[in-house]
């Protein structure tokens, strides 16, 4: 595999979920700068209000006065009108002359964070993977659908991921399970398709509204009371921090396509 060029990602369609906040949010300010001029960013979130927000925050930048062009849809990926929707707004631009398209799975939930052994309500646990699990697997399908495998077309598809997809945690059975299947359905896709480069990225402990839930909700007192010790002792990654190792990840293209990277191997 050739590397890339290191400066930049070139005139690139590039697509993020759960945009709206968190390590979405960064991954769209941090990508904005690395892509070249007449480049768009596709930001799927259901929050109309922040995506809005972060549009105009990119369109006042650097990159959206240089001609970055960002645009947003707003959809719920729990449901199947939902990633179609965002397929529709990527088809739009199928004709255009991008040289790489650049996929960002990001969106998910933490889930009900109880032992596995309570969760008896099927409809609960279908709807969670519904929006963790086979959203991503459709929409990567999707929108590969819409940009085929042509000459001069880089194509990379990054699934943002936890060290929850290797191991299990006590009462994060539903995590641990979306994460890991995601994982795998990625390493898939990368035995599949040699001509795709993909990544499943481990962000690392972040300091996120998730990560609040997280010490708040967890029945296990020992893992609720080991993320509310990584907060007050300051362990926990800043979103800039970690977005900025996938950057690195993506600029230097030297990863094995569908390996497991976390941030503290980058």
């Amino acid at each position: 595999m050739q590397a890339l060029d290191a400066k930049d990602l070139g005139r690139a369609l590039c697509i993020i979920t759960g945009a709206s906040r968190g390590f979405g949010r960064t991954t769209a300010l941090q990508i904005s700068e690395l892509v070249k001029p007449k480049s768009v960013l596709v930001l799927a979130a259901r929050n109309a209000e922040a995506l809005q927000t972060l549009q105009a925050e990119l369109a006042a930048s650097k990159a959206g006065k240089a001609g970055v062009i960002v645009e947003y849809v707003v959809a719920d990926l729990g449901v199947k009108e939902g990633v179609e929707s965002v397929v529709k707004a990527v088809k739009l631009h199928s004709s255009e002359d991008f040289d790489h398209l650049i996929l960002v799975n990001n969106a998910g939930s933490l889930g009900a964070l109880r032992y596995a052994k309570t969760l008896t309500d099927m409809a609960e646990v279908t709807s969670y993977m519904a929006f963790n699990l086979s959203s991503a697997v459709c929409l990567t399908a999707g929108v590969l659908e819409a940009f085929p495998r042509r000459e001069g077309l880089r194509r990379t598809v990054v699934n943002v991921s936890s060290r929850c997809a290797l191991e299990p945690f006590q009462s994060w059975g539903l995590y641990c399970s979306g994460k890991a299947a995601r994982d795998m359905m990625f390493k898939v896709l990368a035995v599949e398709s040699p001509d795709l480069r993909v990544v499943n990225y481990s962000p690392g402990p972040l300091d996120t509204g998730m990560q609040l839930e997280a010490r708040t909700l967890t029945e296990d007192d020992s893992l609720r009371n080991t993320f509310a010790d990584m907060f007050s002792k300051g362990k926990l990654l800043t979103c800039e921090a970690s977005c900025a190792k996938l950057t690195t990840l993506l600029l230097k293209d030297e990863y094995t396509s569908g390996a497991h990277v976390d941030f503290y191997d980058v």
